[in-house]
This record gives C-alpha cells, structure tokens and sequence, in this order.
C-alpha cells in the first residue's frame, strides 16, 4: 500500500467504489441544439463546480443515442485529456441530466461520498499517481483511472473530514476575499495619492520656489500665459497661488508610434536591428521583436513616456526604454524641459484628471488618441522644485504602501 492510513480505514481501488467510470463523446458532425440538454466539455469543468457560460445542448435524440454517458447529479466530471487533465467537479442538485464529450470522464460513486471522492482526485497523490502510471498531458487512460488506489475512511470519518475541509475553504474565501479588497484599497490610496498632488495638496508651498508662471516667462518671454487661475470656474479645479493652469498641447505632445510591415520583424537581436516595443512587453510576458533601424521612424530613450492608445490597455502609462515604440502607443513629448519633471508628467497621467478623460475620448477614438483630442485639456503646473518635491513624496508613499503589501503576502 502506498502509505499507512489509521485504524478502520482501507485501501481500494476506484473501479471498486464507482457504479460508472466512463467518458463520452461529441455529437456526429458537433450536432449540438440552441437549447435543450445541458452537453459538457471540459471547459465547463473546474475544481469548485461546473461553469454554464460556455455550455452546448444537445436535442432529447441525441441525448438518447448518448444514455450511456448520462450525466446524473452527485456524479463528478474529471477532464482526463490536454491542459486542464484533473480538474474535477461535482455535478450539482439542480441539474437533473446532462451529456459529456470525450474528454470529460464521467465517475458515479456508491459506496463512499462524492464529496470525499472529490477531495482525492484534487489531492497530490492523486496527481503524483498519474505522473507514476505514466498519464500525462496526452491523458489519463481509463484502465489507469480504475485501478488507483485510494484509502477509503468509514462513512462518519469521511462526513467530519468533508466538514473539517469545507471549514478550513470557508476561510481561504474569507481570507482570499480580504486580500482582494485589500488590493482595491491599495489602489484606491495610490489614486487618492495622485488626486492630492495634482490638486497641490500632497506637499506645502515654499514662497521661495519660482512660481510657475515666472519661471515660463523666464524660459520663453513670448508665452502667452491663456489660463489665468482667477478663472477657476473655467478650470477643473482649484490650484495654489504659485501654480498655473496650461493648456496640454501648449507644454505637452502626443506623438503615435509606427510599426514596417511584419515581414521585417525579428525574433533575435542583429546588427543594424532596434528593439520594437509593444504593449505587451511591458507586461509578464515579454516577446521581442526587432526591426530594421532605417525602418523605425518613431523611437525612445529610456526614461521616455508612453501611454497606451486604444483597446484594454487604454489609460495604461509606460517608462520606456531605448528602442522603437508601435501603433498602439504614443511617445509624450516635453516641449519645455527645463519646466517640467518627467516623474510628475508621468504621474499627471496616471491621475483621474487624465484617465476621465480617456473615457470620452473611448467613446469617439475608436482608432486611437492624437494630440487633437486632448486641446481642451488642462495641465496643473507647480513650479519645478515643487514637481521634484511631488515625486519625492508619491514614490516614498508608494514604496511604504508596497512593503505593507509584501509584509501581508507573506
């Protein structure tokens, strides 16, 4: 046996504790019905219960020609082929009758709970066992299936364990519902962060900075100062006295990126190549590619901002590297560098005064944002030892709230 079990206990196999251990198969020519008898393929199988979101039917003929793999409630549905080979769920109450494919293997125990049947296939030597017998990937064989063993307790000692287990679930619930409300309020405090800043109300004012609007007249004598912060019924909100309210495209430039044809790209880095950025390289799961430097018309140096223009990464913001950037991001081009700090920039768009605008410009920039769109935005300009002093503060608030949150994790 392959391991000791207490006293009263025994070890079986699973052919002996199963009235059925079968698989089904899919209708001829994928038959399948606008409604009718609920057909389950292993994608509507999980390890907590059956998922109906994607579920096919099949008519009350095709089920007949099918009774021998009658789904029943109680029975469990194990996948036993491809990637999701063990996940397992039990078949609820409240559906009286279904079919299955090919790849889900019906098991109807009769002599032991299938609550506790299913505890077992989710348990690791279950797993390990199949690795043993030599299932893998390509499936479990339903000889395999049977002949695993498994240690049986008696009727009263399975219903206390099934108790114990659904006990100790409740509370990785609880607690899993915790760190997800924990990880909404990390969120909401690193926006009620940037909401402050931008508002100047994150640090206080030094009457010995430069105010804005000085330091843009020192930088360029022409400029015609258009948003005067006596005209607050006009601007979004109200800022400190040594602030100023600047038109985006006056300080700020949107520039889209471009991409040659993908005959051109490059797994592998080469002589005379320049890294093409996408969206998803920013994310886990990177895929270089690399395109001729002569074909790559939009480029970075790291430190660069991009944000993301169109689709479900839209409102994303970037730190770019060296290296070209495509269609699906804009470069944000600082036209007075001497007056803003590129951190506060950054963090300026990841503040709701710039995602609320993305909302609108969604609904009619179905093809991406330009620098068009945003000429009735507005930036809050703090003088520039104030943007440096914002950062400081936003990047140490950050920091403490992360260590919070790893200290949890763990």
């Amino acid at each position: 046996m392959p391991f000791e079990v207490p006293d009263g206990w025994g070890w079986t196999t699973v052919e002996n504790i199963c009235s059925k251990i079968g698989s089904g198969s899919t209708p001829k020519g994928s038959n399948y019905a606008p409604d009718g008898i609920l057909f389950f393929r292993s994608q509507n199988v999980y390890n907590d219960g059956v998922v109906l979101e994607d579920i096919k039917y099949i008519s009350e003929e095709v089920h007949q020609s099918m009774i021998g793999t009658e789904v029943l409630p109680n029975d469990l549905l194990l996948n036993i082929t491809g990637g999701s080979l063990g996940r397992c769920a039990i078949v609820p109450n409240e559906i009286d009758r279904g079919n299955v494919s090919q790849h889900v293997c019906i098991l109807r125990p009769i002599i032991i709970k299938p609550e506790y049947l299913h505890t077992f296939i989710l348990s690791s030597f279950f797993t390990k066992t199949m690795k043993i017998t030599g299932s893998g990937r390509e499936g479990l064989p339903k000889y395999n299936l049977e002949k695993m063993l498994l240690p049986v307790p008696p009727l009263a000692e399975q219903t206390r364990i099934i108790h114990e287990l659904n006990k100790w679930n409740d509370w990785v619930i609880a607690i899993d519902n915790n760190q997800q409300d924990l990880v909404e309020t990390i969120k909401q405090t690193k926006r009620k962060i940037l909401d402050l800043a931008i508002h100047g109300k994150l640090v206080p004012q030094d009457e010995n900075d430069e105010s804005a609007s000085e330091l843009l007249k020192r930088i360029n004598p022409n400029a015609v100062i258009t948003c005067d912060n006596g005209q607050y019924e006009k601007m979004p909100f109200e800022i400190p006295n040594s602030w100023l309210w600047l038109s985006h495209n006056d300080i700020l430039e949107i520039s889209g990126g471009s991409q040659p044809a993908k005959s051109y790209f490059k797994e592998t880095p080469e002589n005379g190549y320049i890294r093409l950025y996408q969206i998803r390289d920013y994310g886990e799961h990177p895929v270089p590619v690399y395109i001729p430097i002569e074909l790559a018309s939009k480029t970075t140096q790291k430190g660069d901002i991009l944000l993301a223009r169109y689709g479900g990464s839209l409102g994303k913001v970037f730190i770019a590297e060296d290296g070209a950037y495509n269609v699906a991001m804009a470069k944000v081009i600082l036209k007075f560098e001497h007056l803003l700090d590129k951190e506060f920039v950054y963090f300026y768009y990841l503040s709701k005064l710039y995602q609320d605008k993305l909302q609108t410009i969604s609904r009619t920039a179905q093809a991406g944002f330009n620098s068009s769109d945003f000429e009735d935005m507005y930036f809050p300009l703090p003088p520039i030892e104030e943007q440096q002093r914002i950062v400081h503060r936003i990047k140490s608030l950050y920091l403490a709230i992360d260590n919070i949150q790893k200290a949890l994790e763990v």
